[in-house]
């Protein structure tokens, strides 16, 4: 067994996270259950965009939890791989974009 920061056994607690603070705890649970009903997009869609946001913002108990959550909602693997794909792309495009600050500065500094 590999030991990292992350104990995947620590995605079961997560429900205890509102321990120390009951009353917003429940608010979020609340808003977070409302969130992923089923609305103008499907179940489907809406873990399949969670787990795009999980590698996006790269938290591993966010990626397991909804690489289950996408195939218990019927999502295939293609899917799930091309939706980390717009994350990646998302991601790398905005890191790119932000050279357009270094070359202002670039440009103020060398005028």
């Amino acid at each position: 067994m590999n030991n990292t920061y992350y104990n995947p056994a620590d995605l079961a607690k997560f429900g205890k996270i509102s321990e120390l603070q009951p009353e917003m705890g429940r608010k979020f649970f609340d808003y977070y259950e409302e969130v992923f009903k089923e609305g103008a997009l499907t179940e489907r869609e809406k873990a399949l965009i969670a787990l795009a946001v999980s590698h996006a913002v790269q938290c591993p108990y966010c990626i397991d939890a909804y690489s289950s959550e996408c195939l218990q909602k019927g999502a295939d693997e293609n899917q799930m791989m091309e939706a980390v794909h717009v994350a990646a792309a998302i991601k790398g495009g905005a890191a790119l974009v932000h050279g357009v600050q270094m070359m202002n500065k670039i440009k103020e500094l060398t005028m």
